[in-house]
Protein backbone atom coordinates (compact mmCIF):
# COMPACT_ATOMS: atom_id res chain seq x y z
CA UNK A 1 0.00 0.00 0.00
CA UNK A 2 1.30 3.25 -1.00
CA UNK A 3 -0.41 6.90 0.79
CA UNK A 4 0.45 9.88 -1.26
CA UNK A 5 -0.94 13.30 1.13
CA UNK A 6 -0.62 17.07 1.50
CA UNK A 7 -2.19 19.93 2.98
CA UNK A 8 -3.15 23.05 1.59
CA UNK A 9 -4.50 26.18 2.85
CA UNK A 10 -5.15 29.24 0.96
CA UNK A 11 -4.35 32.42 2.75
CA UNK A 12 -6.80 34.10 4.61
CA UNK A 13 -9.69 32.26 6.73
CA UNK A 14 -9.38 29.10 4.68
CA UNK A 15 -9.66 25.61 6.34
CA UNK A 16 -6.62 23.44 5.17
CA UNK A 17 -7.72 20.25 2.64
CA UNK A 18 -6.30 16.96 3.55
CA UNK A 19 -5.92 15.39 0.39
CA UNK A 20 -4.71 11.81 0.50
CA UNK A 21 -4.29 9.06 -2.37
CA UNK A 22 -3.94 5.35 -1.29
CA UNK A 23 -2.87 2.97 -4.01
CA UNK A 24 -2.61 -1.09 -3.40
CA UNK A 25 -0.34 -2.80 -5.04
CA UNK A 26 -1.22 -6.45 -7.49
CA UNK A 27 -0.21 -8.20 -4.46
CA UNK A 28 -2.39 -6.58 -2.33
CA UNK A 29 -4.95 -6.82 -4.73
CA UNK A 30 -4.47 -10.29 -5.63
CA UNK A 31 -5.09 -11.35 -1.66
CA UNK A 32 -8.50 -9.60 -2.34
CA UNK A 33 -7.74 -7.45 1.07
CA UNK A 34 -10.56 -6.05 2.62
CA UNK A 35 -11.09 -1.89 3.43
CA UNK A 36 -9.54 -1.25 6.93
CA UNK A 37 -11.39 1.51 8.81
CA UNK A 38 -9.83 3.29 11.42
CA UNK A 39 -11.42 6.37 13.86
CA UNK A 40 -8.38 8.67 12.97
CA UNK A 41 -6.96 11.49 15.61
CA UNK A 42 -7.49 14.53 12.94
CA UNK A 43 -10.54 16.85 14.34
CA UNK A 44 -13.75 16.92 12.36
CA UNK A 45 -14.76 20.69 12.06
CA UNK A 46 -17.46 22.30 13.10
CA UNK A 47 -19.20 22.74 9.85
CA UNK A 48 -17.10 20.51 7.96
CA UNK A 49 -18.58 21.70 4.83
CA UNK A 50 -17.81 25.00 4.87
CA UNK A 51 -14.31 25.93 3.13
CA UNK A 52 -13.75 28.64 5.42
CA UNK A 53 -13.44 29.79 9.40
CA UNK A 54 -13.75 33.20 10.20
CA UNK A 55 -12.30 35.20 13.14
CA UNK A 56 -14.43 33.77 16.89
CA UNK A 57 -16.39 31.55 14.79
CA UNK A 58 -16.38 27.33 15.76
CA UNK A 59 -12.22 26.29 15.68
CA UNK A 60 -11.21 29.87 16.18
CA UNK A 61 -12.85 29.91 19.57
CA UNK A 62 -12.88 27.81 22.89
CA UNK A 63 -13.41 24.93 20.83
CA UNK A 64 -12.82 20.89 21.80
CA UNK A 65 -12.99 18.31 18.89
CA UNK A 66 -16.14 16.14 19.54
CA UNK A 67 -15.57 14.33 16.36
CA UNK A 68 -13.22 12.61 14.87
CA UNK A 69 -12.48 11.47 11.16
CA UNK A 70 -12.95 8.01 9.99
CA UNK A 71 -9.80 6.71 7.54
CA UNK A 72 -10.30 3.69 5.20
CA UNK A 73 -8.10 2.24 2.39
CA UNK A 74 -9.76 0.80 -0.78
CA UNK A 75 -10.98 -2.62 -0.71
CA UNK A 76 -8.83 -5.40 -3.39
CA UNK A 77 -11.76 -4.64 -6.17
CA UNK A 78 -10.50 -0.55 -6.19
CA UNK A 79 -7.44 0.57 -7.46
CA UNK A 80 -6.86 3.32 -5.29
CA UNK A 81 -8.66 6.07 -3.67
CA UNK A 82 -8.49 9.70 -3.41
CA UNK A 83 -9.92 11.18 -0.63
CA UNK A 84 -10.53 15.01 0.59
CA UNK A 85 -10.82 16.42 4.40
CA UNK A 86 -11.48 20.15 5.89
CA UNK A 87 -8.85 20.50 8.38
CA UNK A 88 -9.78 22.70 11.40
CA UNK A 89 -8.05 26.04 11.23
CA UNK A 90 -4.74 26.41 13.01
CA UNK A 91 -2.75 29.61 13.14
CA UNK A 92 0.21 27.52 13.35
CA UNK A 93 -0.74 25.50 10.29
CA UNK A 94 0.49 22.23 11.95
CA UNK A 95 -1.27 19.13 11.95
CA UNK A 96 0.48 16.39 13.39
CA UNK A 97 -2.32 13.98 14.00
CA UNK A 98 -2.08 13.32 10.19
CA UNK A 99 1.06 11.62 9.33
CA UNK A 100 0.34 10.07 13.06
CA UNK A 101 -3.65 8.62 11.69
CA UNK A 102 -2.21 7.72 8.37
CA UNK A 103 0.76 5.74 10.03
CA UNK A 104 -2.43 4.36 11.97
CA UNK A 105 -4.10 3.41 8.96
CA UNK A 106 -1.23 1.79 7.12
CA UNK A 107 -0.27 -0.43 10.65
CA UNK A 108 -4.13 -2.13 11.07
CA UNK A 109 -3.76 -2.65 6.74
CA UNK A 110 -0.21 -4.27 7.25
CA UNK A 111 -1.62 -6.64 10.74
CA UNK A 112 -4.61 -7.74 7.73
CA UNK A 113 -2.12 -7.89 5.19
CA UNK A 114 0.33 -10.47 7.25
CA UNK A 115 -3.62 -12.51 8.49
CA UNK A 116 -4.29 -12.21 4.53
CA UNK A 117 -1.15 -14.41 3.60
CA UNK A 118 -1.11 -16.45 6.34
CA UNK A 119 -3.94 -18.09 4.20
CA UNK A 120 -2.11 -20.69 2.28
CA UNK A 121 -3.79 -21.43 -1.23
CA UNK A 122 -5.40 -24.47 -1.73
CA UNK A 123 -6.29 -26.84 -4.56
CA UNK A 124 -7.31 -30.48 -3.82
CA UNK A 125 -9.20 -33.13 -5.53
CA UNK A 126 -10.74 -36.42 -4.67
CA UNK A 127 -12.49 -39.19 -5.52
CA UNK A 128 -14.75 -41.45 -3.66
CA UNK A 129 -16.06 -45.23 -5.41
CA UNK A 130 -18.82 -47.33 -3.88
CA UNK A 131 -17.38 -48.76 -1.06
CA UNK A 132 -16.54 -53.14 -0.72
CA UNK A 133 -19.30 -53.11 2.01
CA UNK A 134 -22.35 -51.25 -0.66
CA UNK A 135 -20.85 -53.40 -3.16
CA UNK A 136 -21.49 -56.13 -1.12
CA UNK A 137 -24.96 -55.99 -0.73
CA UNK A 138 -25.21 -54.63 -4.62
CA UNK A 139 -23.76 -57.37 -5.62
CA UNK A 140 -26.15 -60.09 -5.81
CA UNK A 141 -28.97 -58.07 -6.75
CA UNK A 142 -26.95 -56.87 -10.02
CA UNK A 143 -25.64 -60.61 -10.84
CA UNK A 144 -29.54 -61.66 -10.43
CA UNK A 145 -30.47 -58.88 -13.04
CA UNK A 146 -27.88 -59.86 -15.67
CA UNK A 147 -28.45 -63.44 -15.69
CA UNK A 148 -32.38 -62.32 -15.91
CA UNK A 149 -31.70 -59.99 -18.82
CA UNK A 150 -29.61 -62.95 -20.38
CA UNK A 151 -32.12 -65.75 -20.58
CA UNK A 152 -34.51 -63.13 -21.54
CA UNK A 153 -32.83 -62.33 -24.42
CA UNK A 154 -31.98 -65.91 -25.27
CA UNK A 155 -35.68 -66.53 -25.16
CA UNK A 156 -36.98 -63.78 -27.30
Amino acid sequence: MNIDWSISKKRGNFRPVLTYTITLTEFEKSLAMPAIRITSTIPKPPEAGWTHCWPDQHERTDWEPSEYYQLMSPSHKEKDSLVTLKLPWRESNEYPEVEESLTALRDAFEETLVTSMNSNALNTQGSLKTSASAKGIIAPTFAAERILQSVARKTA
